[in-house]
């Protein structure tokens, strides 16, 4: 603590309470009046997402007791959406929940469970959708010596000074998953807290696919300086601690899943029956009204799948249990190509 006053945490524990504690940003914020995910998109994401809980249904023998979990739910629109577009005999089956730390939101459904963790010893699909990014994380940058060092900051402006050595822990990550050791100035977020989340919520299931998807890295191609970055009504703002914003960095997933595959999401909605293809021209003089509407799926799911925007976010895949494997590509990104007057809009 200086003279006057003030503290210099680290990033980890300044985003922690910036976000989350008392009177934080996502206690008292919804994170729809502030950013748009694919969720926000398009009702075709949750229709996806409900493509996907059926091949999980059917994986585990239809069990009753089906689970959704939706991590970081935000205001359950995905769960809403999914709900909507499962058959009922499904739906009827189903046990959502939607983990958040924010108060439950007035008017939602009520078979919607309201939860601040992830259900324990559940059978199902747990799904969270750009969730990992707001787990706190601590930032080290590289002195003049080449040695990473914490990076502390000063929460009401967020002014920056260097800090202490790494812990073993964090020394021996950065290693393995970012190595910036010997480049004076190089930054990068040391995501081992993420991995130990991701660990704990695919862990709460007894059985199933735990899915997460986010704007990611992987260890060929991290930013050399990190992407620590605020957002406030839909804006990038400079990323203060102060509570005033959110805070996001993007996520090194690879280190998440410990070097499992990951799928862009363009291959896995398109495996999921996305494909922004537009509708026959014929349609338009037998069906206006569906040709229209044809055209206007084939425009979010456009965005949904543009390879330079939503389309290039990660998705890991994590089974639990020996029935849900290969129920996302792995590989290189399959589906119908499309062609001149068949393809998505604005491709």
């Amino acid at each position: 603590m200086d003279e006057d006053g003030s503290e210099w945490p680290g990033w980890r524990d300044a985003t922690e309470r910036a976000l989350y504690g008392p009177g934080g940003f996502f206690v008292r914020e919804r994170p729809a009046a502030h950013f748009r995910t694919s969720v926000h998109a398009s009702p075709l994401f949750a229709r996806a997402v409900a493509a996907l809980l059926l091949r999980v249904d059917e994986a585990l023998g239809r069990p009753d007791g089906l689970a959704l979990v939706d991590v970081g739910a935000g205001s359950a629109e995905l769960l809403t959406g999914v709900l909507a577009a499962l058959p009922d005999e499904v739906a009827a089956r189903v046990a959502p929940y939607a983990v958040e730390r924010s108060a439950r939101p007035a008017g939602l459904d009520d078979r919607i469970h309201w939860t601040a963790a992830p259900p324990r010893g559940v059978r199902g699909l747990l799904f969270a959708n750009e969730w990992l990014d707001d787990i706190a994380v601590d930032i080290a940058e590289t002195d003049e010596a080449g040695e990473p060092r914490y990076v502390l900051v000063r929460p009401a402006d967020g002014r920056e000074r260097p800090g202490g050595p790494l812990s073993a822990e964090d020394a021996a990550w950065l290693r393995r998953w970012w190595p910036i050791a010997g480049t004076p100035g190089a930054r990068a977020e040391i995501g081992l807290p993420r991995d130990a989340a991701w660990a704990a919520a695919a862990g709460s299931l007894d059985a199933g696919l735990a899915v997460a998807v986010d704007y990611a890295h992987e260890r060929s191609a991290r930013p050399p300086y990190g992407t620590l970055t605020g957002f406030r009504d839909g804006r990038e703002v400079p990323p203060v601690p102060d509570g005033s914003c959110d805070l996001t960095s993007h996520v090194a997933l690879d280190a998440v899943g410990g070097g499992a595959p990951l799928v862009t999401q363009r291959a896995a909605l398109r495996a999921l029956g996305v494909s922004g293809a537009r509708p026959p021209l014929a349609l338009a003089s037998t069906d206006p009204r569906g040709y229209l509407r044809g055209l206007a799926a084939a425009g979010e799911a456009a965005e949904l799948i543009d390879p330079g925007g939503l389309g290039a976010f990660r998705w890991l895949a994590t089974p639990v249990g020996d029935a849900c494997h290969g129920l996302l590509p792995t590989g290189p990104e399959t589906g119908p190509e499309t062609g001149p007057g068949t393809g998505p809009a604005g491709e």
